[in-house]
């Protein structure tokens, strides 16, 4: 029987006992008064009985009869109490054992009543609770194999180094590649560092200038654009956001470089600031399949899938970008360009 018929039931039979036991009050109360003789005892030596009158009587008894209806009517409802919330208690026994080894355990409630419904609300919750577990469990597992690559390839290269001599262009070499290996598990550590950073939130909300931080981030990167042989349109209105002028700059940074990371030579990339979307980086490059798009904002996910490759970034930059737009408050969507590449769109909330 579900909680709400329980109460159901206790109700009724709380208003029947409430009709009932003042009935029974009065009959026992005339009883007492039509009794005869009263009660009697012994007395004094050469006295003989002592009665006490049945009015007397009356009066003692009333005050135990109505004790004792009180303390039946107390304990009742403590019983019918326990029994109301008793399938309560036993949906605490399942939950109980739910833990990190069986994040898969459901209640799977039948019915449709308030305990059916808080019921599904807690497997909701598990769901939603094993999904961030087991994200958390991939991505740890993915940043111990995108740190153990490179650390298995340096230490070939010193192996390689060590069990022969090397002549002075070969030493040149694999120093060479001994640099670009430990370039890229510092972009990692500093990527995973920024991802942790952004998911922390924010420590202040100021208002910030989204188009002079777009303006001055490429303008750190003219060089880079320039080697890159790209040409840059830019198109930027006053818009003012409220958030974190480091974050804002890291969100910035992550999808310029990545716009002209991907692109090809001779390309382009166009930044747009304006009222909806606040931000827009579109870029030409490599045709992105629609259904990969999702996926480049999971951590450590490239398009090209070679982990081996030291040129491509740690695949940190979307995801950062990504945690950067929700502790703004904000959306960011992508799709692929129409002249390959991928078109990036931010909302930000316009601070007042």
């Amino acid at each position: 029987m579900s909680p709400r018929w329980r109460i159901v039931v206790v109700g009724v039979l709380a208003l029947l006992a409430g009709y009932a036991l003042p009935a029974m009050s009065v009959l026992l109360f005339s009883e007492l008064r039509s009794g005869a003789g009263g009660l009697c005892r012994t007395g004094l030596p050469g006295v003989g009985l002592v009665c006490q009158p049945a009015r007397e009587l009356v009066f003692l008894a009333v005050p135990l009869t109505g004790l004792g209806i009180l303390l039946l009517w107390v304990g009742g409802i403590w019983g019918a109490a326990r029994w109301c919330l008793r399938p309560v208690r036993d949906l605490a026994g399942p939950i109980a054992q739910v833990g990190p080894q069986n994040l898969g355990h459901r209640l799977r409630p039948r019915g449709s009543d308030e305990l059916a419904r808080l019921a599904q609300a807690i497997d909701e919750m598990m769901e939603r609770i094993a999904a961030g577990y087991e994200g958390q469990r991939r991505f740890a597992a993915n940043a111990s194999h995108e740190l153990r690559t490179p650390l298995a390839v340096q230490r070939t290269l010193i192996e390689v180094g060590m069990a022969r001599s090397l002549t002075e262009e070969q030493l040149e070499l694999l120093t060479r590649q001994l640099l670009q290996t430990n370039e890229r598990n510092e972009r990692l550590i500093e990527g995973l560092l920024a991802l942790s950073e952004s998911e922390q939130g924010l420590r202040s909300r100021t208002p910030q200038q989204l188009d002079e931080i777009v303006a001055g981030v490429l303008a750190s990167y003219q060089d880079r654009i320039t080697e890159a042989g790209v040409t840059v349109q830019l198109h930027l209105e006053p818009r003012t956001v409220l958030g974190e002028q480091a974050l804002l700059e890291r969100l910035v940074t992550n999808l310029v470089e990545n716009a002209i990371k991907y692109n090809r030579p001779g390309g382009s990339l166009t930044v747009t600031v304006g009222r909806s979307p606040a931000l827009t980086v579109v870029n030409t490059g490599q045709l992105v399949p629609a259904e990969a798009v999702a996926g480049l904002f999971e951590p450590f996910r490239r398009l090209a899938r070679d982990r081996t490759n030291h040129s491509s970034g740690a695949g940190l930059g979307l995801a950062i970008a990504r945690s950067i737009t929700q502790v703004h408050d904000g959306l960011i969507a992508a799709r692929p360009g129409e002249d390959g590449g991928l078109r990036v769109e931010v909302e930000l909330p316009t601070a007042p």
